[in-house]
């Protein structure tokens, strides 16, 4: 897409010229990769082992509510529900994240599609990921490096995506199950909107306006962003798979990457209220069970790329 672009912009310009800016482009999303992989292990291992604070406490929020607040760490601002599903994703960031990405990374600049495929996903991870800390945490003393991962991983995303050539990508994988899919990738979209809606509707309905889930945050901000561009992105995804259109083969490999870590993360979250003494039913058997149906969907797509050239 992006040597599309530059002809486009113009078409006398000499090859060797080409290659030069597509070389410079895959130098830039390294570096910013690897910016992203340090920033993120120091964000990480600070959220798990940081341990300041006097511990738990009650808070009355602005709506009146007493809110149990974590009390320890970097996120000891946090309520005592959500501080520790914040360690929990941190844990699966460092130890599958971070390499996966950096692996990813080594893979697309030996021209591996399949490499390039998983960075892109995996960017969009990081992307979702430093997004939610950034906008829903509360301030800490890394508000700068949430800057910097949501910064560099918009950044390093945007590259990965303009670089294929979405004409081409087709031909490059071999027999796909794209009904299979397609169709769950909608399916799981559709099934967490529920979720989400099952949160929000009913105190619309009996008039009490702010779901308990708020606790003393500003408003549902996993809920909103999911319900407004996450989900929404999913359904299109698949649809556009079941088509089998150009750009699908693009948009839906990718999501799949994404996804298989953000529900990795969210099986570690609900672990980690399980081993806290939270209710979990269902969804400690809901969430596992949608995390391995989209692992394998993930490896059966990666798995049937023909690995053609990334650049």
């Amino acid at each position: 897409m992006s040597l599309i672009i530059v002809i486009w912009a113009n078409p006398f310009l000499p090859l060797t010229h080409i290659n030069r800016r597509e070389m410079k482009d895959k130098k830039v999303t390294s570096i910013l990769v690897l910016c992203i992989a340090i920033t993120a292990a120091v964000a990480t291992i600070m959220g798990i082992f940081s341990s300041e604070g006097s511990g738990s406490y009650p808070y009355t929020s602005i709506r009146g509510k007493t809110v149990w607040i974590y009390g320890k760490g970097i996120y000891r601002h946090m309520s005592a529900e959500v501080a520790p599903q914040g360690i929990a994703q941190d844990y699966v960031t460092l130890c599958l994240g971070i390499p996966l990405l950096l692996i990813a990374l080594y893979l697309s600049r030996k021209g591996s599609l399949r490499g390039r495929l998983l960075l892109t996903g995996t960017l969009g991870y990081f992307l979702v990921t430093y997004l939610f800390y950034l906008v829903m945490g509360m301030y800490n003393i890394f508000f700068l490096g949430y800057v910097l991962l949501l910064s560099t991983s918009f950044f390093a995303f945007i590259l990965c995506l303009l670089s294929f050539d979405v004409n081409a990508l087709p031909i490059s994988f071999k027999k796909l199950p794209v009904k299979i899919t397609g169709g769950f990738l909608i399916f799981l979209a559709c099934c967490i909107a529920l979720l989400w809606l099952s949160i929000v509707v009913p105190p619309l309905l009996d008039r009490t306006i702010i779901p308990v889930q708020t606790e003393h945050y500003t408003t549902l901000i996993v809920q909103g962003l999911d319900l407004a561009i996450l989900l929404p992105s999913a359904v299109v995804s698949g649809v556009l798979f079941l088509h089998k259109k150009a750009i699908g083969y693009l948009l839906a490999p990718v999501y799949y990457v994404f996804l298989s870590l953000l529900i990795t993360a969210l099986t570690a979250k609900v672990i980690a209220m399980a081993i806290l003494g939270y209710g979990v039913i269902p969804v400690i058997f809901v969430i596992p069970t949608f995390n391995i149906i989209t692992v394998i969907c993930t490896l059966l797509i990666v798995k049937n790329v023909n690995n053609n050239n990334a650049y």
